[in-house]
């Protein structure tokens, strides 16, 4: 779920979310001592036009919704193109848009100007702390190795918050992999819906901070105890960049099974809840922003599902194929829900995407 921002306010709370969604997380967590000291290999990223995944078909009686799993990052020099997915939105009622998140705040231009110097202070480390400061001994080692890799002799960082770091380290990790996340399917979805004059339907959670500048006080003052979330994006870059290229591969060419076996895990939550957790966030309302969207988007799906006879839908790929995910609720709550590799059960009865 991607997170907008005005002036910076929220920077925490849209790195941990932006850092989080991106992550992989492969059936083994946490490599063991040989592999963690093998020699790894680069792995090659796909290129040209790819297809993506087939759609899952969410259903109730002859209402469908089709819904297409969307990942992040993606091969930088893959081109998406699905032809099933211009088809079946070409016969789609709506389109329902991913779960997002509008942070706004309530100040006029020469506020906004007044701000932007405190909102890039909100970076910092509170008392300006440095990260060998604050970093456990053994893992500031690790940092300074991946430091000199990805940043040279840039020293700026030193005193920027650990979560910040892993963000900015995660981005250039993936520049360097042929990743990245800009590859944007979502925009290219919406704008064939455009282009067709199919109905888009925004799921939003709309929040105003009314005090901008107590916001952005309370944020540098905040510590986030997000040491855990730097100690993983280390692990990441070090250990699994390979697996990320994989993941991202599968999506492109639309194999479904591999994309299973990148299992979803908690261990990229620590991120999240550094900054949800936090004392600010539970002043500003967000701390529970990712259930008040969860919860929005399934009720635009009921409502979709109830009123048209064909919708389309734009999901992030761990609420697709997570066993607690979006589609998952729905499958609980009486849906017929079918993966783009599985039998369908209602074969004859429901019209194939498209038609």
């Amino acid at each position: 779920m991607r997170r907008s921002m005005t002036l910076g306010l929220l920077l925490l709370f849209t790195a941990a979310h932006a850092w989080a969604q991106s992550a992989p997380a492969t059936a083994s967590s946490t490599p063991s001592s040989s592999a963690a000291n093998a020699p790894l290999l680069q792995a090659v990223t796909v290129t040209g036009v790819q297809p993506g995944p087939g759609l899952w078909k969410v259903s109730k009686g002859d209402h469908v919704m089709w819904v297409l799993g969307t990942l992040k990052p993606l091969p930088r020099q893959m081109q998406w193109h699905s032809a099933e997915v211009e088809q079946t939105l070409e016969h789609s009622q709506e389109v329902l848009e991913a779960p997002a998140a509008d942070v706004k705040a309530d100040v006029g231009f020469f506020g906004k100007l007044f701000l932007l110097p405190s909102a890039y202070g909100a970076r910092k480390n509170p008392g300006g702390a440095s990260l060998q400061q604050i970093l456990p001994a053994e893992m500031y080692t690790r940092w300074e190795v991946l430091k000199q890799q990805y940043f040279g002799n840039d020293r700026s960082v030193e005193y920027w918050r650990p979560i910040v770091v892993a963000l900015k380290l995660y981005r250039r990790a993936l520049d360097k992999a042929g990743l990245t996340s800009g590859n944007d399917v979502n925009k290219a979805v919406l704008k064939m819906a455009d282009d067709h004059g199919i109905r888009r339907v925004p799921v939003k959670y709309k929040l105003v901070i009314e005090h901008p500048r107590d916001a952005l006080n309370a944020i540098k003052q905040t510590n986030l105890h997000d040491i855990s979330c730097f100690n993983q994006t280390l692990n990441l870059v070090q250990n699994q960049m390979g697996a990320l290229t994989e993941r991202a591969n599968a999506w492109s060419v639309g194999d479904v099974h591999a994309l299973r076996q990148f299992a979803l895990s908690d261990r990229y939550e620590s991120c999240v809840d550094a900054v949800i957790n936090a004392e600010f966030a539970q002043q500003l309302g967000l701390h529970d922003l990712p259930q008040r969207l969860d919860a929005a988007w399934l009720g635009a799906a009921r409502e979709a599902l109830a009123q048209n006879t064909q919708t389309f839908a734009l999901l992030p790929m761990e609420q697709v194929l997570s066993p607690d995910g979006l589609l998952a609720q729905l499958k609980a709550a009486g849906y017929t829900v079918q993966a783009p590799d599985e039998d369908d059960p209602q074969q004859g009865q429901t019209d194939s995407p498209g038609h």
